[in-house]
Order: C-alpha cells, then sequence, then structure tokens
C-alpha cells in the first residue's frame, strides 16, 4: 500500500508528518518572463526532532519517481541486489528492524531520453555489493518501473559501490564512480545501446586511476573531470577538524571514443603569488597554512596548471607525488552553461563539525576559469563560501547559466550541533561575490531514517542526506553534455530531480506547483 499527498506517492515507513501548511512557506516568485529558479523557503531548515516533511519553495512541488521498496524487475538474487534502494543478502526485512537489509543508497541521477522513451540512472553507493538501476518515467505499473541495469563484471565478479555517475555521448556509455581509496575506488563504465539498455558487464577504466573518485563531468573536447572525496586526518587543538586530503582530476584520453585505450591522468595544481605551488606536504602540516585562509576569501584568485600524475594505480599518492594542491573534502563539478566550458564550479565539504577550529571548516564553492577545457592553465577563486548555517556542500547543477544549485551533506553530528536538517540553496552567480543563498528546499526526516539515527544497526546510515540534484533535457548527443545548452527547467524538455538519499531512498522530481504539466 501506498500513500499519496502533495509530494507524491512514498513508502508507508516514509510517511512524513503532519503536511506542510502554506503558512511555513515563503517565496522568491520570479518575475514575468523570468527563468529564475524560486527560493525563500520559511523557516531556515527543519529541525532535527522526530520525523520531519520536506518543504520546498512555495512555487515548486514534487512527486516521487521511485523509492526504496520497489523490487527490481531483475534482481540478483545471489548479491542480493533486488530492490530499488535495498540489498537483502542479509536475509533481513527491508526496514526498521535491528537486522533489516542494507539500504543501498541510490545516488546521482543521469536523466537520458532514448528514441522517445524516458530514464533515469543511478548508482548505488551503499550496501555490500555495487549496482546500477534504471528508472522508467514512462512506467505506470510500480512494479516495473525499476531494472537493474548491471551489477558484476565481465568475470561475473562483484563491483564496488557506485557514487557518481555520467554520460559520456562520445563511448555512448554510463562512467560511475567508486569512492574508495586504491585500489578499489576509481571509474567503472556500461555501454547502453540506442535504447538505453546494457549491452555489456560494468568494466574498470584503469587509465583513469584509483582513487576515492565522486564527481565525474564529460566536456567537449572528450576529456573526463573528477573530483576525490577522502577525508584527511584529524587536526586542530581538539581533533574535530579534518587535513586536505582530495584532489581534482582531468584525464585526457588517446582517444575520446574509447577510454581504455589510455591517456593521460592530471591533477590540479594551485600556485601561490610568488609562482610556487601549493602542495599536500605544506597544507597537510597542521591545517593552518595562510594559504588556506586566503582561498576562503572573496575576492581571492590563484593561478592554477595541471601535472602529470604518474602514479595512477594510487591516484591520491600520485598526485601528492606530483604537487597538486588537496582541497578539504571536494566532491562533485559541474560546467556553466553558456561560458564555452570555461568556467568549471566544484564544491569542498570541510570539515562537517562545529567544533573545527581550522580555516575553511565549512567549505566553499569554487570556481576554476581557464581559456577552455583543455586549456593547461587558469585561475581558482571563491564562487561560494560556507558558514555554520550553509555547509557540507555536495552535490551542485546549475538551474540556469547564473544560478547553482547546490544542496548539503552536512551528517549526523553537524545536524545536531546545529539542531539543523540539510537544505538545498540557489546562488545567484551574477554577482561578484555569491552572498547568502536563497533555500528552495528544507529535507525533512522519514521515519526510517529517524530509526536509523535512533537505533541503526551500525551499517545503515541515519537523517536523511540530499544528492543527486540533476537538471538536464535528457540529450543523450555530444551536444547534450551538461555545460552546453543553457537550462530552461520546467520547460523545452528540462526536468529537475534529487534523491532523498537513507531511509526510505526516495528519489523526487520537482515541478512548478502551478502546473503538473511540463512544456
Amino acid at each position: 500500500m501506498k500513500a499519496v499527498s502533495t509530494y507524491g506517492v512514498v513508502g508507508v515507513a516514509g510517511l512524513g508528518a503532519a503536511a506542510v501548511v502554506a503558512s511555513l512557506l515563503g517565496s522568491v516568485a520570479p518575475a514575468a518572463g523570468d527563468d529564475s529558479f524560486p527560493g525563500g523557503v520559511k523557516p531556515a531548515a527543519n529541525e532535527r526532532v522526530g520525523i520531519q516533511d520536506n518543504v520546498l519553495a512555495s512555487t515548486l512541488r514534487e512527486t516521487s519517481v521511485a523509492w526504496g521498496q520497489l523490487p527490481l524487475t531483475n534482481p540478483d538474487s545471489s548479491l542480493g541486489n533486488t530492490h530499488y534502494g535495498y540489498n537483502t543478502s542479509n536475509g533481513g526485512p527491508l526496514t526498521q528492524d535491528p537486522k533489516e537489509a542494507f539500504k543501498t543508497e541510490p545516488d546521482k541521477n543521469v536523466y537520458l531520453v532514448f528514441g522517445g522513451h524516458h530514464y533515469l540512472y543511478q548508482g548505488h553507493e551503499g550496501g555490500p555489493a555495487g549496482y546500477v538501476t534504471r528508472v522508467d518515467l514512462d512506467q505506470a505499473d510500480p512494479k516495473q518501473k525499476v531494472s537493474l541495469v548491471a551489477d558484476k563484471d565481465a568475470a561475473g565478479a562483484k563491483v564496488p559501490t557506485f557514487d557518481g555517475i555520467t554520460w559520456d555521448p562520445f563511448t555512448h556509455q554510463l562512467l560511475l564512480t567508486a569512492e574508495s581509496s586504491s585500489p578499489v575506488g576509481g571509474v567503472f563504465a556500461v555501454t547502453l545501446d540506442e535504447t538505453g539498455s546494457p549491452t555489456t558487464p560494468l568494466m574498470r577504466l584503469p587509465a583513469l586511476g584509483s582513487g576515492g573518485y565522486e564527481g565525474v563531468q564529460n566536456d567537449p573536447d572528450g576529456n573526463v573531470w573528477l573530483v576525490e572525496d577522502i577525508g584527511g586526518a584529524a587536526a586542530g587543538t581538539n581533533g574535530k577538524g579534518k587535513l586536505p586530503n582530495s584532489y581534482v582530476y582531468r584525464f585526457r584520453p588517446t582517444d575520446r571514443s574509447d577510454l581504455t585505450k589510455g591517456g593521460t591522468l592530471q591533477a590540479l595544481q594551485v600556485l601561490r603569488k610568488d609562482g610556487t605551488p601549493v602542495t599536500a606536504a605544506q597544507l597537510q602540516t597542521d591545517g593552518r597554512d595562510p594559504f588556506i585562509v586566503a582561498l576562503h576569501e572573496f575576492g581571492a584568485s590563484f593561478g592554477t596548471t595541471w601535472v602529470t600524475v604518474a602514479d595512477t594505480a594510487n591516484a591520491t599518492a600520485g598526485a601528492k607525488a606530483a604537487g597538486a594542491t588537496p582541497f578539504k573534502r571536494p566532491e562533485n563539478g559541474v560546467f556553466r552553461p553558456g561560458t564555452g566550458f570555461r568556467e568549471f564550479y566544484f564544491t569542498e565539504t570541510g570539515d562537517t563539525n562545529a567544533l573545527s577550529d581550522l580555516p575553511g571548516a565549512f567549505g566553499a564553492v569554487f570556481r576554476l576559469r581557464q581559456s577552455g577545457p583543455s586549456a593547461d592553465t587558469g585561475t581558482i577563486s571563491p564562487a561560494a563560501l560556507g558558514d555554520l548555517t550553509h555547509t557540507g556542500f555536495d552535490n551542485l547543477a546549475f538551474a540556469t547559466a547564473d544560478q547553482l544549485l547546490v544542496v548539503e551533506d552536512a551528517g549526523d553530528t553537524l545536524h545536531g550541533q546545529r539542531n539543523a536538517l540539510d537544505s538545498g540553496y540557489v546562488f545567484d552567480l551574477r554577482s561578484r561575490e555569491s552572498g547568502t543563498p536563497a533555500r528552495w528546499l528544507a529535507e525533512g526526516r522519514d521515519s526510517s531514517a529517524t530509526y536509523d539515527a535512533l537505533f541503526s544497526p551500525g551499517y545503515n546510515d541515519g537523517d536523511n542526506e540530499i544528492t543527486g540534484i540533476h537538471v538536464s533535457d535528457g540529450d543523450t548527443s555530444v551536444a547534450g553534455i551538461l555545460g552546453t545548452k543553457r537550462p530552461t527547467p520546467f520547460t523545452q524538455g528540462w526536468r529537475v530531480f534529487w534523491t532523498q538519499q537513507h531511509g526510505d531512498n526516495v528519489t523526487w522530481e520537482v515541478l512548478p506547483r502551478s502546473s503538473g504539466n511540463r512544456d
């Protein structure tokens, strides 16, 4: 049995509290003819108390397109990959039980249209075995809605869990990232045919290196951009901060239509004002290097260059040896539309602890400017800076050419410290310094996530997390690479999705409240 609300269809275990009344919503409504993405949610964020509903800007609504309890049409019982959001290999019930099933946490979304049919693809981040799913957005029968794309390699072995995903139109493959330290982490691929169905098992792409990659993004030159998320060692006077330990990479393939033919893995190096490189040896001493302070100040600008990573078997160590510059948990990156792929934005999560006394503790969104996606040099500057209220920046997507959607993954510890669950923000980049963003989403906490936060068996996460924010028109051609076209949400085929990870693992589509139709 499913329950219907203004937010769509959700599993029984995920029913929230009473519907949020209109008086609790504020809005920044777009003016006539304005394509702005609306923000303005009040109160500031949902408190971390009990079960909470999601709250969207008053001009928006959401409807669920998939949820954890949906059975896969072609399950793999041998590995326990049987449901959209659950791995049942331990034989436990799906949720809210001391021995509940593993929650697989569908993560980033990729929306693609094949032959007029509309699909949403995800890799799964949690559980004992990784897999890839496809949600049929045109299928009305819930039991026929989600299929298993792949969960094994060519040898029939299971694969790591996946975090990032993107569509590579040059190879006609989904590229997926396994966010684990070497040798487990790296990039995997599965080829799709013209109907959007898989034609190959998952295969590792060794040339792209092994590291804790999360973000993955293509550019029109065929390069693959990778953003790594590996937490550094504890630091600061109370040990609540973390040392920078993760890198931004660019893979330049020998043949962009075949990534198995190899290429060159590069890592981003930032230069001090005197032209010398900022290296891990400097930043990993105590986490207080003046460069970290300067990088997290509006108006800052530093030169950049790309260095070659020789040790791709351990990309993190190889980037460090090459003199690349580590960041405080960068997670995902996207190109700004309308810039000819000359502006790349990536998030930095920070320390996700209110007690950290290190510079850069609350993260940022950085802007990398180059003369083109394959340029050797550029400049980096902060486009947005985090604070206690706005931090844990994770996934991001451009809603328009000027508006950047950034969502939080602050984590249970910080949720408790600030008594606030995660939020989704709209940063307006038309101003030189992005100030306080508009909140378009105040995430709630479903009953399953609330149970796990209080009584988790230890292998499932607690509070819900916002992930997979995705704005796309589903174009599978080279012209559809994100960053090529200027997005127009809710019109001309552009659709908006996000996943409420953990708990019931519901994936939502965001729609304008005024109409249930897309132009």
